[in-house]
Protein backbone atom coordinates (compact mmCIF):
# COMPACT_ATOMS: atom_id res chain seq x y z
CA UNK A 1 0.00 0.00 0.00
CA UNK A 2 1.19 3.47 -0.93
CA UNK A 3 2.39 5.67 1.88
CA UNK A 4 -0.24 8.22 2.04
CA UNK A 5 0.80 11.75 2.59
CA UNK A 6 -1.23 13.14 5.19
CA UNK A 7 0.19 16.68 5.74
CA UNK A 8 -0.96 19.91 4.04
CA UNK A 9 0.75 20.52 0.66
CA UNK A 10 1.10 23.90 0.11
CA UNK A 11 -0.18 25.53 -3.19
CA UNK A 12 2.61 25.83 -5.46
CA UNK A 13 2.63 28.69 -7.26
CA UNK A 14 3.82 29.09 -11.33
CA UNK A 15 6.78 30.79 -11.90
CA UNK A 16 6.79 31.57 -15.47
CA UNK A 17 11.25 31.98 -15.94
CA UNK A 18 12.27 34.37 -19.01
CA UNK A 19 13.01 31.02 -21.26
CA UNK A 20 9.18 30.70 -20.89
CA UNK A 21 8.32 33.73 -21.96
CA UNK A 22 8.92 32.97 -25.36
CA UNK A 23 6.61 29.71 -25.36
CA UNK A 24 3.91 31.37 -24.37
CA UNK A 25 1.48 32.75 -27.01
CA UNK A 26 -0.27 36.02 -27.45
CA UNK A 27 -2.74 35.52 -24.20
CA UNK A 28 -0.23 34.11 -21.88
CA UNK A 29 1.76 36.80 -22.85
CA UNK A 30 -0.86 39.81 -22.11
CA UNK A 31 -2.20 37.99 -19.03
CA UNK A 32 1.78 38.19 -17.71
CA UNK A 33 2.34 41.70 -18.13
CA UNK A 34 -1.08 42.34 -16.69
CA UNK A 35 -0.24 41.00 -13.37
CA UNK A 36 3.40 42.60 -13.46
CA UNK A 37 1.99 46.07 -13.66
CA UNK A 38 -0.58 45.09 -11.21
CA UNK A 39 1.84 43.92 -9.00
CA UNK A 40 3.80 47.00 -9.04
CA UNK A 41 0.93 49.57 -8.88
CA UNK A 42 -0.43 47.61 -5.64
CA UNK A 43 3.32 47.54 -3.69
CA UNK A 44 3.58 51.17 -4.79
CA UNK A 45 0.10 51.90 -3.44
CA UNK A 46 1.10 49.66 0.11
CA UNK A 47 4.22 51.92 0.36
CA UNK A 48 3.22 55.36 -0.65
CA UNK A 49 2.62 57.73 2.74
CA UNK A 50 0.59 60.76 2.47
CA UNK A 51 1.78 63.39 4.86
CA UNK A 52 -0.50 66.24 5.37
CA UNK A 53 1.47 67.55 8.33
CA UNK A 54 3.06 70.44 5.60
CA UNK A 55 -0.64 71.79 4.85
CA UNK A 56 -0.49 73.36 7.98
CA UNK A 57 2.11 75.36 7.64
CA UNK A 58 0.01 77.45 4.87
CA UNK A 59 -2.43 78.31 7.62
CA UNK A 60 0.28 80.13 9.80
CA UNK A 61 1.42 82.36 6.90
CA UNK A 62 -0.76 85.21 7.45
CA UNK A 63 0.34 85.01 11.18
CA UNK A 64 3.62 85.31 10.04
CA UNK A 65 3.46 87.79 7.54
CA UNK A 66 1.33 89.97 10.05
CA UNK A 67 3.71 89.16 12.68
CA UNK A 68 6.29 90.87 10.84
CA UNK A 69 5.20 93.98 8.55
CA UNK A 70 3.74 94.96 11.76
CA UNK A 71 5.35 94.01 15.05
CA UNK A 72 9.02 92.70 13.95
CA UNK A 73 9.66 95.47 11.49
CA UNK A 74 8.75 98.40 13.60
CA UNK A 75 10.94 96.72 16.93
CA UNK A 76 14.00 96.78 14.61
CA UNK A 77 13.37 100.40 13.34
CA UNK A 78 13.27 101.11 16.79
CA UNK A 79 16.01 99.44 17.90
CA UNK A 80 17.37 101.06 14.88
CA UNK A 81 16.43 104.98 15.98
CA UNK A 82 17.48 104.64 19.61
CA UNK A 83 21.27 104.35 18.79
CA UNK A 84 21.33 107.96 16.61
CA UNK A 85 20.31 111.48 17.76
CA UNK A 86 17.46 112.22 15.98
CA UNK A 87 14.92 115.16 16.88
CA UNK A 88 13.19 118.08 15.28
CA UNK A 89 14.75 121.45 17.50
CA UNK A 90 11.97 123.88 18.03
CA UNK A 91 9.58 121.64 16.55
CA UNK A 92 10.71 122.35 12.89
CA UNK A 93 14.56 122.25 12.52
CA UNK A 94 15.44 118.64 11.95
CA UNK A 95 19.33 117.47 13.93
CA UNK A 96 20.33 114.30 12.97
CA UNK A 97 20.17 111.43 12.49
CA UNK A 98 23.46 111.11 13.75
CA UNK A 99 24.89 107.67 15.19
CA UNK A 100 25.70 108.02 18.84
CA UNK A 101 25.72 104.82 20.21
CA UNK A 102 24.25 104.01 23.58
CA UNK A 103 24.46 107.48 24.72
CA UNK A 104 20.58 107.82 24.56
CA UNK A 105 20.53 104.69 27.03
CA UNK A 106 22.56 106.93 29.39
CA UNK A 107 20.79 109.91 29.26
CA UNK A 108 17.88 108.26 29.95
CA UNK A 109 18.86 106.02 33.30
CA UNK A 110 20.59 109.07 34.47
CA UNK A 111 17.44 111.47 33.79
CA UNK A 112 15.49 111.66 37.63
CA UNK A 113 11.82 112.33 35.60
CA UNK A 114 12.55 109.02 33.91
CA UNK A 115 12.44 107.02 37.41
CA UNK A 116 9.83 109.22 38.77
CA UNK A 117 7.80 108.29 35.39
CA UNK A 118 8.62 104.60 36.00
CA UNK A 119 7.92 104.61 39.79
CA UNK A 120 4.40 106.16 39.16
CA UNK A 121 4.08 103.11 36.62
CA UNK A 122 4.55 100.57 39.10
CA UNK A 123 2.78 101.69 41.88
CA UNK A 124 -0.11 102.44 39.81
CA UNK A 125 -0.37 98.97 38.93
CA UNK A 126 0.36 97.49 42.26
CA UNK A 127 -2.21 99.60 43.39
CA UNK A 128 -4.95 98.26 40.89
CA UNK A 129 -3.60 94.40 40.66
CA UNK A 130 -3.60 94.23 44.24
CA UNK A 131 -7.44 94.11 44.73
CA UNK A 132 -7.89 92.86 41.72
CA UNK A 133 -6.36 89.37 42.18
CA UNK A 134 -8.23 89.19 45.68
CA UNK A 135 -11.42 90.43 44.46
CA UNK A 136 -11.73 88.07 41.39
CA UNK A 137 -10.86 85.03 43.48
CA UNK A 138 -13.24 85.39 45.89
CA UNK A 139 -15.95 86.12 43.64
CA UNK A 140 -14.45 82.78 41.51
CA UNK A 141 -14.70 80.63 44.65
CA UNK A 142 -18.10 82.25 45.41
CA UNK A 143 -19.83 81.62 42.09
CA UNK A 144 -17.96 78.18 41.68
CA UNK A 145 -19.28 76.82 44.90
CA UNK A 146 -21.85 74.16 43.90
CA UNK A 147 -23.38 74.40 47.52
CA UNK A 148 -24.60 77.46 48.00
CA UNK A 149 -26.84 77.15 44.78
CA UNK A 150 -26.84 80.89 43.42
CA UNK A 151 -29.94 82.70 42.03
CA UNK A 152 -29.25 84.45 38.57
CA UNK A 153 -25.15 83.58 38.45
CA UNK A 154 -25.06 84.23 34.90
CA UNK A 155 -26.40 87.76 35.49
CA UNK A 156 -23.48 88.64 37.73
CA UNK A 157 -21.16 86.90 35.58
CA UNK A 158 -22.57 89.02 32.86
CA UNK A 159 -22.92 92.57 35.22
CA UNK A 160 -18.78 91.68 36.35
CA UNK A 161 -17.55 91.17 32.40
CA UNK A 162 -19.46 94.96 31.43
CA UNK A 163 -16.81 97.29 32.32
CA UNK A 164 -14.11 95.23 30.45
CA UNK A 165 -16.27 96.63 27.31
CA UNK A 166 -16.37 100.01 27.98
CA UNK A 167 -13.66 102.23 26.56
CA UNK A 168 -10.83 103.61 28.93
CA UNK A 169 -11.74 107.03 27.51
CA UNK A 170 -15.28 107.03 28.78
CA UNK A 171 -14.03 105.57 32.07
CA UNK A 172 -11.24 108.56 32.63
CA UNK A 173 -14.10 111.35 31.65
CA UNK A 174 -16.46 109.78 34.32
CA UNK A 175 -14.19 109.78 37.11
CA UNK A 176 -12.74 112.77 36.21
CA UNK A 177 -16.25 114.74 36.40
CA UNK A 178 -16.94 112.19 39.38
CA UNK A 179 -14.05 113.09 41.45
CA UNK A 180 -13.83 117.22 40.54
CA UNK A 181 -13.78 120.09 43.19
CA UNK A 182 -17.67 120.36 42.20
CA UNK A 183 -17.98 116.39 41.33
CA UNK A 184 -20.82 114.59 42.44
CA UNK A 185 -18.66 112.78 45.31
CA UNK A 186 -17.64 116.34 47.19
CA UNK A 187 -21.46 117.20 46.45
CA UNK A 188 -22.26 114.20 48.70
CA UNK A 189 -19.55 114.42 51.09
CA UNK A 190 -20.77 118.48 51.73
CA UNK A 191 -24.35 117.41 52.14
CA UNK A 192 -22.85 114.49 54.86
CA UNK A 193 -20.77 117.41 57.28
CA UNK A 194 -18.02 115.58 56.21
CA UNK A 195 -14.42 117.87 54.75
CA UNK A 196 -14.31 118.33 51.23
CA UNK A 197 -11.14 116.32 49.37
CA UNK A 198 -9.61 118.23 46.39
CA UNK A 199 -9.31 115.04 44.64
CA UNK A 200 -7.47 116.26 41.41
CA UNK A 201 -4.72 118.11 43.26
CA UNK A 202 -3.25 115.25 45.71
CA UNK A 203 -0.55 113.71 43.95
CA UNK A 204 -1.57 109.94 46.03
CA UNK A 205 -5.59 110.66 45.18
CA UNK A 206 -4.54 110.74 41.39
CA UNK A 207 -2.91 107.44 41.66
CA UNK A 208 -5.28 105.51 43.86
CA UNK A 209 -8.00 106.71 41.41
CA UNK A 210 -6.28 105.76 38.42
CA UNK A 211 -5.41 102.38 39.49
CA UNK A 212 -9.32 102.30 41.05
CA UNK A 213 -10.18 102.64 37.36
CA UNK A 214 -7.96 100.27 36.28
CA UNK A 215 -8.76 97.56 38.75
CA UNK A 216 -12.89 98.22 37.42
CA UNK A 217 -12.05 97.86 34.03
CA UNK A 218 -10.05 94.79 34.42
CA UNK A 219 -11.56 92.58 37.63
CA UNK A 220 -14.25 91.04 35.73
CA UNK A 221 -11.73 89.58 33.14
CA UNK A 222 -9.95 88.11 35.64
CA UNK A 223 -12.74 86.81 37.90
CA UNK A 224 -13.55 84.92 34.43
CA UNK A 225 -10.15 83.39 34.05
CA UNK A 226 -10.15 82.58 37.59
CA UNK A 227 -13.49 80.50 37.44
CA UNK A 228 -12.73 78.36 34.67
CA UNK A 229 -9.41 77.46 36.18
CA UNK A 230 -11.88 76.03 39.33
CA UNK A 231 -14.28 75.08 37.17
CA UNK A 232 -11.81 72.94 35.58
CA UNK A 233 -10.62 70.80 38.70
CA UNK A 234 -12.30 67.91 39.19
CA UNK A 235 -14.79 68.01 41.80
CA UNK A 236 -14.17 64.28 43.38
CA UNK A 237 -10.75 66.12 44.90
CA UNK A 238 -12.90 68.70 46.81
CA UNK A 239 -15.25 65.99 47.68
CA UNK A 240 -12.42 63.81 49.43
CA UNK A 241 -10.65 67.09 51.29
CA UNK A 242 -14.08 67.49 53.09
CA UNK A 243 -14.50 63.68 54.17
CA UNK A 244 -10.82 63.95 55.24
CA UNK A 245 -11.91 66.40 57.54
CA UNK A 246 -10.09 69.10 55.75
CA UNK A 247 -10.99 72.53 56.32
CA UNK A 248 -11.67 75.10 53.42
CA UNK A 249 -8.68 77.16 54.07
CA UNK A 250 -6.40 74.20 54.22
CA UNK A 251 -8.23 72.85 50.81
CA UNK A 252 -7.59 76.46 48.86
CA UNK A 253 -4.03 76.54 49.86
CA UNK A 254 -3.22 72.69 49.70
CA UNK A 255 -5.56 72.01 46.85
CA UNK A 256 -6.95 74.67 44.88
CA UNK A 257 -4.14 77.71 44.55
CA UNK A 258 -1.39 74.99 43.30
CA UNK A 259 -3.71 73.52 40.86
CA UNK A 260 -4.98 77.30 40.07
CA UNK A 261 -0.93 78.29 39.73
CA UNK A 262 -0.86 78.36 35.63
CA UNK A 263 -3.74 80.86 36.07
CA UNK A 264 -2.48 83.03 38.09
CA UNK A 265 1.30 82.94 36.08
CA UNK A 266 -0.94 84.10 32.90
CA UNK A 267 -2.66 86.24 34.68
CA UNK A 268 -0.01 88.02 36.40
CA UNK A 269 2.22 88.69 33.78
CA UNK A 270 -0.25 89.69 31.04
CA UNK A 271 -1.42 91.86 34.08
CA UNK A 272 2.48 93.46 34.77
CA UNK A 273 2.73 94.00 30.76
CA UNK A 274 -0.86 96.11 30.91
CA UNK A 275 0.35 98.19 34.11
CA UNK A 276 3.60 99.06 32.41
CA UNK A 277 2.41 99.85 28.94
CA UNK A 278 -0.69 102.05 30.88
CA UNK A 279 -1.35 104.92 29.07
CA UNK A 280 -5.21 105.83 28.15
CA UNK A 281 -6.93 106.28 31.64
CA UNK A 282 -3.57 108.59 33.07
CA UNK A 283 -3.25 110.48 29.89
CA UNK A 284 -7.52 111.05 30.35
CA UNK A 285 -8.22 111.36 33.92
CA UNK A 286 -4.60 113.94 33.98
CA UNK A 287 -5.97 115.65 30.84
CA UNK A 288 -2.20 115.22 29.67
CA UNK A 289 -0.41 116.78 32.16
CA UNK A 290 0.20 113.88 34.63
CA UNK A 291 -1.76 115.23 37.32
CA UNK A 292 0.00 117.65 40.83
CA UNK A 293 3.52 116.94 40.93
CA UNK A 294 3.47 114.45 38.07
CA UNK A 295 2.25 111.77 39.73
CA UNK A 296 0.11 110.36 37.66
CA UNK A 297 2.57 110.26 34.48
CA UNK A 298 3.79 106.61 33.61
CA UNK A 299 6.33 105.70 31.27
CA UNK A 300 3.83 105.46 28.09
CA UNK A 301 2.96 108.96 28.50
CA UNK A 302 6.68 110.18 28.68
CA UNK A 303 7.11 108.15 25.16
CA UNK A 304 4.02 109.73 23.57
CA UNK A 305 5.20 113.26 24.38
CA UNK A 306 8.88 112.55 23.69
CA UNK A 307 6.99 111.41 19.90
CA UNK A 308 4.51 114.01 19.75
CA UNK A 309 5.62 116.99 21.39
CA UNK A 310 9.64 117.15 21.96
CA UNK A 311 9.79 114.54 18.56
CA UNK A 312 13.09 113.00 19.78
CA UNK A 313 12.94 109.45 17.82
CA UNK A 314 16.03 108.51 19.07
CA UNK A 315 15.13 109.29 22.70
CA UNK A 316 11.80 107.72 22.21
CA UNK A 317 13.28 104.59 20.60
CA UNK A 318 15.25 103.94 23.93
CA UNK A 319 12.56 104.41 25.90
CA UNK A 320 10.77 101.79 23.78
CA UNK A 321 13.63 99.49 24.18
CA UNK A 322 14.10 100.00 28.05
CA UNK A 323 10.43 98.90 27.99
CA UNK A 324 10.67 95.78 26.29
CA UNK A 325 13.88 95.28 27.90
CA UNK A 326 12.06 96.04 31.41
CA UNK A 327 9.15 93.83 30.51
CA UNK A 328 10.72 90.45 29.04
CA UNK A 329 12.70 89.97 32.55
CA UNK A 330 9.83 90.88 35.06
CA UNK A 331 8.00 88.40 33.07
CA UNK A 332 10.56 85.66 33.42
CA UNK A 333 11.53 86.62 37.17
CA UNK A 334 7.54 85.60 37.78
CA UNK A 335 7.44 83.11 35.45
CA UNK A 336 10.53 81.66 37.57
CA UNK A 337 9.57 82.28 40.95
CA UNK A 338 5.47 80.89 40.35
CA UNK A 339 6.04 77.62 37.71
CA UNK A 340 6.98 74.67 40.12
CA UNK A 341 10.04 73.20 39.66
CA UNK A 342 9.09 70.13 40.81
CA UNK A 343 9.67 68.25 37.84
CA UNK A 344 9.82 64.51 37.79
CA UNK A 345 12.02 64.04 35.02
CA UNK A 346 14.23 66.53 36.36
CA UNK A 347 14.25 65.08 39.70
CA UNK A 348 14.94 61.50 37.62
CA UNK A 349 17.64 63.10 35.80
CA UNK A 350 19.75 64.27 38.65
CA UNK A 351 19.28 61.18 41.11
CA UNK A 352 21.25 59.79 38.15
CA UNK A 353 24.06 62.19 37.92
CA UNK A 354 24.32 61.93 41.94
CA UNK A 355 24.20 58.04 41.22
CA UNK A 356 27.26 58.14 38.66
CA UNK A 357 29.00 60.63 40.13
CA UNK A 358 29.17 58.20 43.44
CA UNK A 359 30.12 55.02 41.26
CA UNK A 360 32.82 57.29 39.89
CA UNK A 361 34.17 58.32 43.10
CA UNK A 362 33.97 54.93 45.03
CA UNK A 363 35.42 53.30 41.94
CA UNK A 364 38.07 55.90 42.13
CA UNK A 365 38.50 55.23 46.05
CA UNK A 366 39.38 51.42 45.22
CA UNK A 367 41.47 52.34 42.70
CA UNK A 368 43.85 54.13 44.84
CA UNK A 369 43.54 51.61 47.81
CA UNK A 370 44.44 48.54 44.93
CA UNK A 371 47.08 50.83 43.87
CA UNK A 372 48.82 51.03 48.14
Amino acid sequence: MENMNLEPQEKKTEVVGEDNVANLNWYGKFLLSLKQKMGKNTNKKRHKMVSYSKYGYIFLIPFFVVFIIFSLVPLGFTIYNSFFEYYYKLGIVQVGPNFIGFDNYGKLLSDAYFWKYAGNTMIIWILGFIPQIIVSLLLAIWFTDARLKLKFAKFFKAVMYMPNLVMASAFGLLFLMLFSQSGPVNQILGAMGAPVINFTDSPWWTRIIISFIDFLMWFGNTTILVMSGIMGIDESIFESARLDGSSSWKTFWHITFPLLLPIFVYVFITSLIGGIQLFDVAQIYTSASGGPQQAGKTLMMYLYSLIMTSKNYGLAGAVSVILFILTTILSIIVFKVMVPTNNVLKQEAKARKARERWLRDVKAQTSSEGGR
